[in-house]
């Protein structure tokens, strides 16, 4: 089953949509909102699967959909936590500034929590005040949950996921420095979060979705160019039954809880730090992984942050091609208040 919000009020419209992301139809015969549902999920979610077997039949009312009139699955959320599963990715970071890394990142997971009151539409432009604060991508994969009781494990947090979809994580990489040395953790430097058209009950994404971990490339392209491909269920050290298994060790979570996994991040076959694609590698999800990268094999990062009128996209498709949860598809551009 695939659901969108299409823009209307603070809290979407809910949809249903096709496998092939080309129709739609209305979900307020059973529920109004994407929380709705996710609040009364036994009751809402059987009832929803009917309409979208009755979209792939014919037999329900339908209209074309489009993904520039999507929301994000969830406009605003009660919680958004973001883990930092590729320990990879954390260990580049390290790196590249000469420092060590804690043994225990291997065993425990990074996570912050941040801001949920407003996340942007798919293909929302990003605003941001100035380029100087070191505008970047990172691209991702999150969750959604029901409810979290507290101290739950990861096994009983694996079947509490609802949906899976796709994020576009903006980090403002020159504010972060100065802001994590306060010790309290990022504000300023992460602005509104964009998700992808479309989540996706992990039943729906077959035998690609297999413990708490979603085994497809993610892509990423920075003006209509690749800049990354890493396959997501690789170096994922730590999958979304722990990642929600830690965020509930102490206080329940409530249903339309979002989690991250953190840049998706893979190391090369030979060990090494990731190759850009035009190298032949991977890539990379985010601007300052290859920054790393640079730092470490030259000495010194090259490639900028993003700038105003730049473009990001990012999408996951499956075998045979077809996009899953459509694209984040945004233009860097500058605030005017």
């Amino acid at each position: 089953m695939k659901l969108a919000s299409l823009t209307h009020g603070r809290d979407g419209r809910l949809v249903v949509v096709s496998n092939d992301l080309t129709r739609a139809t209305d979900a307020f015969p059973v529920v109004a909102t994407l929380q709705g549902a996710l609040d009364d999920w036994e009751r809402c979610a059987p009832r929803l699967s009917d309409l979208s077997e009755g979209l792939e039949h014919g037999s329900v009312p339908s209209f074309r959909f489009h993904e520039h009139d999507c929301a994000s699955p969830l406009p605003r959320a009660y919680q958004w936590v973001d883990g930092s599963a590729y320990v990879n990715h954390v260990d580049l970071v390290r790196k590249a500034r000469g420092a060590e890394m804690p043994a225990s990142f291997w065993t425990d997971p990074l996570m912050y929590q941040g801001g949920s009151d407003s996340f942007l539409g798919p293909r929302q432009p990003i605003r941001i005040a100035s380029e100087d604060y070191g505008i970047d991508l990172e691209a991702e994969i999150a969750v959604i949950t029901g409810d979290v009781p507290m101290g739950v494990s990861p096994d009983e947090a694996r079947a509490l996921i609802r949906l899976v979809m796709l994020v576009n994580d903006v980090s403002l990489r020159n504010l972060i420095p100065a802001e994590l040395a306060k010790g309290f953790g990022f504000l300023q430097s992460k602005p509104s979060s964009a998700f992808s058209p479309v989540a996706v009950t992990p039943g729906e994404l077959g035998s690609a979705w297999k413990d708490g971990k979603l085994h497809l490339p993610l892509l990423a392209q920075i003006n209509g160019k690749p800049f990354g491909k890493p396959e997501a269920g690789i170096d994922m050290t730590f999958d979304f039954g722990v990642l929600i298994a830690h965020a509930a060790k102490t206080r329940p979570l409530v249903a339309g809880t979002i989690v991250g996994s953190g840049t998706v991040s893979n190391r090369d076959a030979d060990g090494g730090p990731g190759r850009r694609v035009g190298e032949g590698g991977l890539g990379y999800a985010c601007i300052a992984e290859q920054r790393m990268v640079e730092t470490i094999r030259d000495g010194a990062a090259k490639t900028p942050f993003l700038r105003f009128g730049d473009s990001v996209r990012i999408e996951m498709k499956d075998a045979a091609g077809h996009s899953i949860f459509g694209a984040i598809d945004q233009e860097i551009m500058p605030y005017v208040r």
